[in-house]
């Protein structure tokens, strides 16, 4: 007897067989079977496609690996990264057979930064998969960089056996205690029901109020055993969590944003969305308000904008930071206002007369948190600044002056100045940003070279920034692999330093194997920039652990199949790139950078002069 059932949206012919135990296959990701047989449409007397279309018996059992990736599926993933163990060899055949791409890494830092990525560039989880001991202490910067960038991440790690725990068994680790302090939620799942509902709650924990990273630890035995599948739920993508704007908060807003005379919007954290760009477009037009991003967040609104007065971060333009001695009223739309972008919490003032500020943010910050909190909006940014621009706020537009002014200082400061050397640094990242499209991604890890990346390149669209605001160096390189698998049809810029790039080299591999047709932009000063700028400040003249002898980064790539150049002037830098884009393969550009062009405005000489 045939039965037709529909299983994730394909139709499947089922014979009630009355089986016991049985080999079992998995084919095509749509069930377990325990006979398969292709009907012909004679034998079935339906008409079907082939490969899609099976015998299946019911009540058919699976093992962890393979239950588990069919949990992955029911939550919309179409990509893993990871660095195989034995671990979870179970999770490694579920995925032998699914439609999930299994993006197979150098290191597992390399895996967690990607995965991380792919959660900043599509705001569902990324999911990452590593091995006990070391794979797990290896993937630590990604997690680290998912909670302090309010990334939405899942970290899968093997463990050893249930029967082992708390022994000190080879390569185990407590990954509660680990990795307590760097994530939302850490799971240990030690049967099949526990594996199932973990799985289910850590997507859920990770989107949820501020979104974040979640560690599920899966023991050997727990993905060998074997168990029904149980009844599936429609397939479905996971979504942030929806928070409503409470009833009243605009009216409370409009109040409090209309008794100020010169306001600033600071714009920022990981909730975000194009659609939310373009309302504080509409409302900073409208009403005058300057608008700035928080550190690293630059796409979260159009720097082409008339309103757009800069971003907050190193080294900060000089006048911007007077403005937040003037300004009266300030507008925090999904950022903390954290270290970096307050300047080291120096930004304002708070002994003296100092503007009062609103924070729009998805978690109640405390009582205990660091600025003053005059009023406080808990719920989605995205959401709220929605409302608001289809509100008619009772508010006159502020002073054009105050708006003028911050316009001016912004459009000085990004303008090229002369640098050290032959290779200028300032006219190169201007020149990228006026001739590529505005949807290039552009990624970048940790140094003094993103201080000329951020300064003279321009961001016009979300989402086209991948960088953490953790500052974790070797982060450029998978995380443009990342984007670029994401989004094809799009040029992803990796831009890094020496240093920078060579935390996470191998991944170079990654990208070959992958066809990740990425171009890296390698800034090569043959030092640890930043901090040989402290250590100038601190220590003149007495150079310590902060020089490098690099590899041939050309003949590197050029060893994995890339294509690969050299620019040493300015002049040669827009038909090396040129040729990048058209070689169609990875390429790299080494830029030689001449050591006393530490920032865009600074020297090593000066460094040790002013000392």
């Amino acid at each position: 007897m045939l039965e037709a059932i529909s299983w994730y949206g394909k139709k499947i012919y089922v014979q009630h067989l009355n089986l016991t135990t049985q080999p079992l296959i998995y084919l095509d990701r749509l069930a377990w079977v325990a006979e398969i047989k292709l009907l012909d449409q004679q034998t079935a007397g339906v008409s079907m496609e082939k490969e899609s279309e099976h015998m299946i018996s019911p009540n058919a059992y699976a093992h962890g690996g393979k239950i588990l990736v069919d949990q992955l599926l029911q939550h919309g993933v179409k990509r893993v990264f990871s660095v195989p163990g034995e671990s979870y060899l179970n999770v490694l055949d579920g995925l032998f057979d699914a439609p999930i791409e299994n993006i197979v890494c150098r290191n597992e830092s390399g895996a967690s930064f990607m995965a991380e990525a792919y959660g900043k560039l599509t705001g569902t989880p990324g999911v990452a998969f590593v091995t006990r001991g070391p794979g797990a202490t290896n993937a630590s910067p990604g997690i680290h960089t998912a909670q302090h960038d309010s990334t939405p991440m899942i970290l899968f790690i093997g463990q050893v056996k249930s029967s082992l725990l708390g022994r000190g068994a080879f390569q185990e680790i407590n990954y509660d205690k680990f990795f307590g302090s760097l994530c939302k939620a850490t799971f240990l799942a030690t049967d099949l029901e526990e594996l199932q509902r973990f799985t289910h709650q850590a997507f859920k924990i990770a989107l949820e109020g501020q979104p974040g990273p979640v560690v599920v630890a899966l023991p050997e035995d727990t993905l060998a055993l074997q168990g029904p599948l149980q009844p599936l739920l429609p397939k479905t993508t996971s979504k942030p969590q929806q928070i409503g704007v409470q009833t009243n908060t605009d009216k409370q807003f409009e109040e409090w944003l209309g008794s100020g005379r010169r306001p600033l919007i600071v714009v920022g954290g990981s909730l975000w969305s194009q659609a939310a760009s373009s309302s504080v477009a509409e409302i900073s037009h409208k009403y005058h308000i300057p608008v700035l991003t928080a550190f690293r967040r630059q796409h979260h609104f159009n720097n082409y904008h008339p309103n757009y007065v800069g971003a907050l971060g190193m080294g900060l333009n000089h006048e911007l930071q007077k403005m937040f001695t003037e300004c009266d009223r300030l507008v925090l739309l999904g950022t903390r206002l954290g270290d970096i972008s307050s300047n080291g919490y120096t930004l304002i003032n708070t002994t003296v007369a100092r503007p009062k500020m609103c924070w729009i943010y998805p978690k109640d910050l405390g009582p205990n948190f660091f600025w003053p909190l005059d009023l406080q909006i808990i719920c989605n940014p995205v959401h709220f600044i929605d409302h608001l621009s289809r509100m008619n706020l009772n508010i006159k537009p502020f002073d054009q002056h105050w708006l003028t002014k911050a316009k001016n200082s912004y459009n000085a400061w990004i303008k090229p100045t002369p640098i050290h050397g032959d290779l200028q640094l300032p006219e190169l990242f201007q020149w990228l940003s006026n001739n590529l499209p505005k949807d290039t991604i552009v990624c970048n890890g940790a140094g003094n070279y993103t201080g000329y990346l951020h300064r003279f390149f321009q961001m016009a669209e979300y989402p086209t920034q991948v960088a953490p605001t953790s500052g974790s160096m070797g982060y450029g390189l998978p995380a443009a692999i990342s984007a670029k698998l994401e989004h094809p049809e799009r040029i992803v810029l990796c831009v890094a330093g020496d240093g920078c790039l060579q935390m996470t080299l191998s991944e170079i591999a990654t990208a070959s194997q992958y066809n990740a047709k990425i171009i890296v932009i390698v800034v090569n000063n043959g030092m640890y920039g930043t901090i040989r700028m402290h250590q100038e400040r601190r220590f003149p003249h007495r150079v310590s652990g902060t020089d490098l002898i690099n590899p041939d980064f050309v003949s590197m790539v050029k060893s994995c199949g890339w294509h690969g150049e050299s620019v040493t002037q300015t002049k040669g830098f827009v038909e090396s790139f040129t040729r990048c884009l058209e070689s169609n393969r990875p390429s790299l550009i080494e830029l030689k950078l001449h050591p006393e062009a530490i920032t865009p405005d600074q020297t090593i000489s000066g460094l040790r002069n002013s000392n």
